[in-house]
């Protein structure tokens, strides 16, 4: 028994042994079956990124590398001069010139100058300006494809897309709103030479406290003649007998001295005063400059505003906009109009630049010089342009300069004829990003909205805003 009970063992355990080689061999195969599949994602190349992926990864690079770099520079950027080139100039006449594309493209401008910067060369009619490469770069690849005057100004002067429920505030109206625990000059806070030419209301939803002040008049003329401050046909003399007339009829104000809101009136009446006849006007008065100085400023209106640019960046003033003395909208009579005012942007701004780094001045000021757009790089021969350019925001070029900004470099580049983007886009909200961040503005900060509404300094890309990242190549 014993004998048959151990042979019908053995037996049952080869049955079971063979039952459970079956079943641990399938078990096998599905296991190298997964094992197989595991192993390949584990080690198969990683999937390669797409556009969007690749540029999202380059914007974050360059935001993080400029906070970076901004945190480390020891000045801030405390007052911006602004010259707005309003109707748009253009771009491969000037800045971004391309020899050789063609009389179509260049007519007669087709000849190159070279800078002071290795490997930077710009168009010939900007001698003055080739000599001070060094202290400026250009942006070759501005772009944000609006060719609407109004709505491009908006686009470059906000960083916000048009059309929306919002006017929100011009960068001279953030500047204003960030920097008044600042700044306690006499002059406003944020002026612009000779007149407001945004095409839009700067101040946005801000109020008429933001709102720039526009000096009129013409630094070019014997008096500097600003409105509300220097009267036309009134001299000083004349100025101040009336001042003393007022003061002696104000019966009132004596009586009511006391009175915290006579105290208030007078106080804002002193500073009118100390604007109007004091310390605030002699920031006008240009006579107070070296002839030699005028001189090399140029003897025309705009030279003249960056000579007032510059003495009202000693004052402290935290935004300045010269809008420049005749547009730069050539749809006609194109080639004349650039041979009559390049010259005189050249002369003003080269040695604007040159002023600012000779009085120590140029780090802590920020000069941007742009239009709203380009002009198209094809010339328009036919009637009734004859030789004309009309807007073009695909590509364009900005000069930037100081304010913590590096000089010498180029940013990104056109293609072959300057008609489109080549490499490293620049959206107005990279530019506007680029100096709020140099000037200590938090680009994300609330702003305040008399409705209540969500409003902030930029939006995100969440919200439409296109970017490419904050200019860290030149900071």
């Amino acid at each position: 028994m014993e004998v048959m009970s151990t042979n019908h063992n053995r037996d049952n355990q080869e049955q079971v042994t063979r039952r459970e080689a079956m079943r641990r061999g399938a078990l096998g195969a599905a296991g190298m079956i997964a094992a197989s599949g595991l192993s390949s994602q584990i080690f198969a190349a990683p999937a390669e990124k797409t556009p969007q992926q690749k540029a999202a990864d380059e914007k974050a690079a360059r935001d993080a590398a400029a906070k970076a770099k901004a945190k480390d520079k020891k000045v801030q950027t405390k007052s911006v001069i602004q010259i707005f080139l309003w109707g748009g100039m253009s771009h491969n006449d000037t800045w971004d010139p391309k020899p050789g594309s063609g009389y179509d493209y260049m007519a007669d401008f087709d000849k190159v100058i070279p800078t002071n910067v290795d490997g930077i060369q710009i168009g010939a009619l900007f001698p003055k300006l080739a000599k001070q490469a060094d202290k400026y770069s250009l942006i070759r690849s501005m772009t944000h494809g609006n060719n609407g005057h109004e709505t491009a100004a908006y686009l470059m002067q906000t960083g916000h897309l048009p059309g929306g429920r919002l006017a929100y505030p011009s960068i001279g109206a953030i500047f204003t709103y960030f920097k008044k625990d600042q700044y306690k000059g006499l002059i406003p806070p944020y002026v612009v030479m000779l007149e407001a030419a945004g095409r839009f209301s700067e101040e946005g939803f801000l109020g008429p406290a933001y709102k720039p002040f526009a000096t009129g008049g013409d630094p070019n003329a014997g008096r500097f003649e600003v409105q509300g401050i220097v009267n036309r046909g009134i001299d000083d003399g004349r100025q101040k007998a009336r001042r003393e007339l007022v003061d002696k009829t104000n019966v009132l104000g004596y009586g009511l001295a006391s009175a915290p809101e006579m105290a208030a009136i007078e106080e804002a009446k002193q500073k009118a005063y100390g604007l109007i006849l004091g310390r605030g006007k002699e920031v006008f008065n240009l006579e107070n400059e070296p002839t030699e100085l005028r001189d090399r400023y140029g003897r025309h209106t705009f030279g003249q505003e960056c000579l007032a640019a510059r003495r009202m960046v000693e004052a402290g003033v935290p935004y300045i906009t010269i809008s420049f003395p005749g547009g730069w909208d050539t749809h006609s009579n194109h080639f004349a109009t650039m041979r009559n005012q390049c010259p005189m942007l050249d002369q003003g701004l080269a040695t604007l630049l040159a002023d600012l780094k000779d009085r120590g001045l140029l780090d802590s000021t920020l000069v941007w010089c742009s239009g709203e757009f380009g002009r198209t790089v094809k010339i328009s021969w036919e009637p009734p342009w004859n030789g004309g350019r009309h807007h073009y925001g695909n590509v364009f070029t900005v000069l930037v300069a100081g304010g913590g900004f590096k000089g010498g470099r180029v940013v990104g580049s056109s293609d072959e004829k300057a008609e489109n983007v080549k490499e490293r886009p620049v959206y107005p909200a990279d530019l506007l990003g680029s100096m709020y961040l140099l000037a200590g503005i938090d680009a994300t900060a609330k702003l305040p909205h008399p409705w209540g509404l969500d409003a902030y300094v930029l939006d995100t890309e969440n919200e439409g805003m296109k970017s490419a990242g904050l200019l860290e190549e030149i900071m």
